[in-house]
């Protein structure tokens, strides 16, 4: 099958790091993975919303061997539940620094910034941003976050913007067709 998705040129070369490809991707959870509300009643924080494209791109990421790696601000029980449903071998919850996190994340998994590609919505992660060899933004950032970005998504935080992202990484990596051919094969082997 001939995918349909294609980016711009030049952004698939930004995308591939030192190439061939990121070696992990970064991402932010409120504002990226979900839409950025939190959902508090009188015994705390209660409710995420995750969009099911972008787990399948997280997935789909670690497949093609671009560990995706979760660097929250915030520490909450859906998103524990959400990485572990996933199957997301790396996490930080509750970073207040988001940079000295992302370091000793990145440190323990022996990887440099140029090799990382990240996504976040607002200033705790521009550092991460500034660093890493690619970073995008959802258009629902704040605009500082949007400016410094490689690549604004189309679409929004929650709402798919995580699953760009990867789509942009996996083709740029030239693992994309692949994974979309294999997903046209039945579980018994036969084509779909």
């Amino acid at each position: 099958m001939t995918p349909a998705l294609n980016f711009p040129p030049a952004l698939l070369l930004k995308a591939q790091g030192r190439g061939p490809g990121m070696k992990a991707a970064i991402f932010d959870v409120d504002g990226v993975l979900t839409d950025g509300r939190l959902y508090i009643d009188d015994m705390g924080e209660r409710l995420k919303a995750f969009h099911v494209l972008d787990g399948h791109g997280l997935k789909l990421l670690a497949q093609a061997g671009i560990a995706p790696l979760i660097v929250s601000g915030r520490d909450a029980p859906a998103l524990r539940r959400r990485v572990a449903d996933l199957g997301l071998a790396h996490a930080v919850y509750g970073a207040k620094d988001k940079l000295a996190a992302a370091q000793a994340l990145l440190a323990s998994l022996g990887l440099e910034w140029p090799d990382v590609a990240v996504i976040g919505d607002d200033w705790p992660d521009l550092p991460l941003m500034a660093r890493a060899g690619f970073s995008c933004a959802p258009p629902n950032a704040h605009a500082e976050v949007r400016a410094v970005a490689h690549h604004v998504t189309a679409a929004r935080g929650g709402e798919g913007a995580a699953r760009e992202f990867c789509d942009l990484l996996l083709v740029a990596a030239g693992r994309y067709a692949a994974l979309l051919d294999s997903h046209l094969i039945t579980l018994d082997g036969a084509a779909g």
